[in-house]
């Protein structure tokens, strides 16, 4: 609704990234809605399937956007994709809601949830490029399965547009074109062109390699320029490929983004993808290749502005497929190359990564998926290393997204049985040693989240900021022990309680509040306030089970049990915590029933 005829494509999907920003930074600010989960509402912007289109283009980077939010504050939001035939009802969609799921996709009738699956290798060996982890092909299954995309369907010599082509990532693809795909003529665009380090360099090795090559300084975001280097491709080698590299990275978490920080990431993606698109949509292209990022589909603490960016690639190279145009987004996980984006993580960003599951891939490995990736068919791949043993330990603790589920196996039930468990190890814990097993439980967090591999390298008593702690650590410290405790905790947790005695102190406090609660609950009570704090009021209303507990706790009409002084109208006036109380007293009372019959 924000669009207007005289706005440009990009300019229309900033000011939807602006407002979505805005929304998001609000609601985590207000204090109220710290229970609560926001849900972001769109119509056809992602694809739900191989068959699906988008016809939304603009709003596609609000995913991103919100996905990264997610990953910084997990249980907070949610995003719902409808298309135009969508029926399913209000409340089968409240139903859906109450799960765990965080995006869904309603088509027809059908409410759908997205899972990452490994692409199965076909008999040709292409389609594993989309295996989340190393494609187990030989080098001739390799060979056959890439198609050559230096040599046109006449088998006349093309050219290859990259843009970032100078940089680590392009130099190595310009490199393995010329090698392994027979390209004749390469333009590589960067910023800087033939001043960008080592850009004489590899101009010298393609050429040494029998290739020409052109080195353009250019700001693909801006238009013009881009369409001078088009146009400025010679005839005798026409344009035939198209790979999009170029990319920028500005960190930071979600309350600290800003609009310009989402312009200066969008114009280098976004926005040159889609003049590359409007620029080469009339000419004979064999491969139109996006570099995207995991980033987008994973979602990623402090990269919401990066991840709207990517959305935006794999959005419009299934918006390209469906207008029968090659295009194909390949979201990169990382890669170890030396100079790369990846490549210049920090020690703990690239631990961070790791521990999520999330290993580098090196130069052979990356070269080899991109292949894969490009004879496999799809519009969106992710060619990345997954460690599934680090998955694994994700869903043991309650933190494996939802879309990463079909790749290991773990039950439903022992990932919720995670939630919470800190509160059901206190129950059966003397009141005296509690202090110390939360110190004790925090001090491993904070080693984690660290990369140490002992607790004993935390001092206890020393700041937060001391021991290497930035913005991304405090959220992810936040995340874990709001899994562990089952408490949501709030975002400032580690700069308002900054050491590990302070927040150990805090957590025990937030479990176990003292006056008036019983400091001695049982195990088994506090199963049961954990799973009817689970249940919406109004499943048991419908399931029949309401009047049931009112009838039996003397509250259903009729019964007397209510006195003057305590009026009970209507259910629906109680907290969750009178609530729990109420199924409590039933349960004593059919345990004495039970004990007198």
């Amino acid at each position: 609704t924000l669009a207007e005829k005289s706005d440009t494509h990009a300019a229309t999907a900033r000011r939807l990234l602006e407002l979505a920003l805005s929304m998001v930074q609000q609601w985590l600010a207000d204090e109220r809605f710290g229970a609560s989960r926001l849900v972001f509402m769109t119509s056809g912007a992602v694809p739900a399937g191989a068959d699906d289109g988008v016809r939304d283009l603009a709003v596609a980077p609000v995913w991103g956007l919100v996905r990264s939010a997610q990953s910084e504050n997990p249980g907070r939001f949610v995003l719902v994709d409808l298309d135009d035939t969508s029926n399913v009802s209000l409340r089968d969609l409240l139903a859906v809601l109450d799960s765990d799921e965080s995006q869904l996709a309603v088509r027809a009738d059908r409410v759908l949830a997205p899972r990452l699956m490994r692409v199965e290798r076909q008999a040709n060996g292409a389609s594993e490029a989309a295996g989340m982890t190393h494609p187990k092909t030989d080098s001739e299954d390799t060979a056959r399965s890439a198609a050559k995309m230096g040599v046109s369907a006449t088998g006349a010599p093309s050219t290859a547009l990259i843009t970032g082509g100078t940089g680590a990532l392009g130099a190595l693809l310009a490199r393995h074109l010329v090698k392994e795909h027979g390209v004749r003529s390469l333009v590589l665009t960067s910023r800087q062109g033939p001043r960008a380090a080592g850009a004489e360099r590899l101009k010298a090795d393609l050429v040494e390699l029998g290739a020409q090559v052109m080195l353009v300084a250019c700001d693909v975001s801006d238009r013009e320029q881009l369409a001078q280097v088009i146009d400025s491709v010679d005839g005798e080698y026409p344009l035939r490929v198209v790979v999009h590299a170029a990319g920028a990275l500005d960190d930071g978490v979600i309350g600290s983004m800003t609009p310009e920080r989402i312009a200066h990431i969008f114009a280098p993606k976004a926005d040159a993808a889609w003049h590359l698109h409007e620029l080469t949509e009339g000419l004979d292209l064999s491969a139109f290749i996006l570099y995207s990022s995991s980033t987008g589909t994973l979602g990623g603490p402090g990269q919401s502005n990066y991840a709207a960016a990517n959305v935006y690639l794999d959005s419009l190279a299934a918006y390209r497929r469906e207008r029968g145009l090659p295009g194909v987004s390949m979201a990169w996980g990382l890669w170890a190359a030396t100079g790369s984006m990846a490549g210049e993580l920090s020690t703990s960003d690239r631990v961070r990564m790791e521990r999520s599951g999330m290993l580098a891939l090196s130069a052979e490995e990356g070269l080899r998926l991109f292949d894969l990736a490009q004879a496999a068919g799809e519009p969106l791949l992710i060619p990345a290393r997954l460690d599934t043993t680090g998955l694994r330990a994700q869903a043991r603790a309650g933190t494996l997204s939802p879309l990463l589920r079909g790749l290991v196996r773990a039950t439903a039930d022992r990932q919720a049985s995670t939630a919470g468990s800190l509160a059901r190890r206190l129950a059966g814990t003397p009141e005296e040693e509690r202090e110390r097993v939360v110190l004790e439980l925090v001090r491993r967090e904070v080693a984690a989240v660290l990369g140490h591999d002992s607790p004993d390298a935390i001092d206890v008593r020393r700041a937060f900021n001391e021991l290497g702690f930035d913005s991304l650590t405090a959220v992810e410290l936040r995340n874990r022990l709001s899994a562990l405790s089952g408490v949501q905790l709030p975002a400032t947790l580690a700069f308002d309680y900054p050491s590990t005695a302070e927040l150990s102190g805090f957590l025990l406090g937030q479990i176990e509040p003292q006056g008036g609660q019983r400091p001695d609950r049982s195990l088994e009570e506090v199963d049961i306030r954990g799973a009817i704090a689970s249940i919406p009021l109004a499943r048991l209303r419908e399931a029949g089970i309401m009047d049931t507990l009112l009838t039996l706790a003397g509250l259903a009409s009729g019964s007397g049990a209510a006195t003057e002084n305590e009026p009970v109208d209507s259910v629906d006036e109680m907290d969750l915590e009178s609530l729990v109380e109420l199924t409590l007293g039933v349960d004593e009372a059919l345990g004495d029933s039970a004990g007198r019959s």
